[in-house]
């Protein structure tokens, strides 16, 4: 022991390079990539319920254990009246928090003993309920979803705490600048389309009750607005039992809610700068309308978005964070929805470089949509992009998630496996057509969240500013 004790210090006495001699040493090059590997599509047994419900079943060898998604489209922020912006969230928070023949902990009670969990998120095109529990429990598991989404009693106690939740939630974020920053941006791009009703207010909080739930829980929650997605160690046959067993006698209430218009494709830019007095950095965004998911330019400007701003090595973070040393991060890209979608970009950056960031932006902007990607650059995005995505589709629970959130913005179930040679397909001269039309700089609303005094001079070259210390 004495011997060892004496050796460990020995080493730690010895100087990094020393250690760094006897490490193992890299090649002088490094090997060559492997083949890319085309992702296995998986088969899908599609079924239409009598009411309407779709249900989708993937079996998949693996883990003991069953994914379930359950996705309400129509039933998330889209769906917020104009003086109730995002109640969905509350909606969405409070489905597990008691049914009729429950309260909250004996759903998570019952949701442990299955190995598993339940859980709801609200999104702008609609809702998604996730559950999953081992294979063995995966007709208990079926059944307190259905319970879950289709008997939710919101309890007036948790609807109050929800609500005292929210409330303090929504100021802790409103201090921040981001959140306002992104706030206005959204009202920029979206105007008074249901899109840019995701940020929840005091007064809509506030106004909640537990009758408004319920009854907004009616009409949106319909089968024939709702998909269920189920993967993991079950066959084709035992998923559609079971999941006619639990929904078969779902039955839609009332007629269709309306569907969500289509989101605007331009907006009139704006500049805006939200003060905050003593502050030390600036937040920056920049943003214009984008394209929904089903454009003919999704997946070319899903590309553009990786290359331009959406990742650690895109260009604008490594012109912004590594070249230049005026962010811990910055990032552009699209956002893309059923009817429509967003542009948007920025970053968080001292006050004295706030003009020069704003610049930078402005320069890669242009650059993308004014000169070709090099071919080195552009296969490294595209094995970054088909890599990534293929590492998600590995996990049965993300496979679920991204069929029912392709579902929702209007996507069908192949484009899984069609996404990654589509990637593959786009070319340089479309990214730089992609570039041009969705990131032209003169099109972009400029939100800036900062000390007016310590910035407004550095601003100037880039136009009038509206200025305002409220939204």
């Amino acid at each position: 022991m004495k011997q060892n004790k004496m050796m460990l210090a020995a080493l730690l006495a010895l100087p990094l390079t020393a250690l760094a001699a006897d490490a193992v040493k890299m090649p002088a090059a490094l090997p060559k990539y492997g083949q890319d590997k085309p992702i296995q599509v998986p088969q899908i047994a599609k079924q239409t319920l009598a009411n309407g419900l779709e249900v989708w079943v993937l079996p998949r060898q693996g883990l003991p254990r069953v994914d379930y998604v359950l996705a309400l489209r129509g039933a998330g922020f889209g769906a917020d009246a104009a003086d109730a912006p995002g109640r969905a969230k509350l909606l969405a928070g409070l489905l597990n928090e008691g049914t009729a023949q429950r309260d909250s902990r004996a759903i998570a009670e019952a949701a442990q003993g299955m190995g598993g969990g339940v859980g709801a998120a609200p999104a702008n095109d609609g809702i998604t309920l996730t559950a999953y529990a081992l294979t063995s429990h995966a007709e208990g598991m079926m059944k307190l979803l259905a319970e879950v989404a289709r008997s939710p009693a919101f309890p007036e106690k948790e609807v109050t705490l929800a609500k005292a939740n929210a409330q303090q939630a929504l100021r802790v974020a409103s201090a921040q600048p981001g959140f306002r920053a992104s706030k206005a941006l959204n009202q920029a791009i979206y105007g008074d389309h249901p899109y840019g009703r995701s940020q929840e207010t005091a007064e809509a909080i506030e106004a909640t009750t537990a009758e408004i739930l319920r009854a907004e829980h009616v009409k949106r929650f319909r089968p024939d607005r709702a998909l269920l997605v189920i993967t993991g160690r079950i066959s084709a046959a035992e998923g559609l039992q079971l999941a006619q067993a639990a929904f078969g006698d779902w039955a839609a209430q009332g007629p269709a809610p309306a569907e969500i218009a289509a989101a605007p494709l331009s907006a009139k830019p704006q500049h805006i700068l939200l003060e905050r007095p003593e502050s030390v950095q600036s937040t920056l965004r920049l943003g214009r309308p984008g394209a929904p998911a089903n454009s003919a330019d999704q997946v070319p400007l899903r590309l553009t978005s990786t290359i331009l701003g959406d990742g650690f090595s895109s260009r604008i973070n490594q012109n912004l964070r590594e070249e230049k040393g005026y962010t811990y991060g910055a990032s552009a890209g699209a956002r893309s929805y059923r009817v429509g979608g967003a542009i948007a970009g920025g970053a968080d950056v001292r006050n004295e470089v706030t003009g020069a960031s704003l610049q930078e932006f402005i320069n890669e902007y242009k650059r993308i949509g004014a000169e070709l990607v090099p071919a080195a650059e552009l296969q490294m995005s595209k094995r970054y992009v088909a890599g990534s995505y293929l590492l998600t589709t590995q996990l049965q629970g993300a496979v679920a998630q991204t069929l029912a959130n392709n579902w929702l913005v209007g996507l069908p179930a192949e484009f899984l496996g069609q996404y990654v040679p589509l990637i593959q397909k786009v070319t340089a001269a479309q990214v730089r057509e992609i570039g041009k039309k969705y990131f032209a700089p003169e099109a972009q609303t400029l939100v800036v969240v900062g000390d007016k005094g310590a910035i407004a001079e550095q601003l100037k070259a880039f136009g009038n500013f509206t200025s305002s210390s409220q939204r």
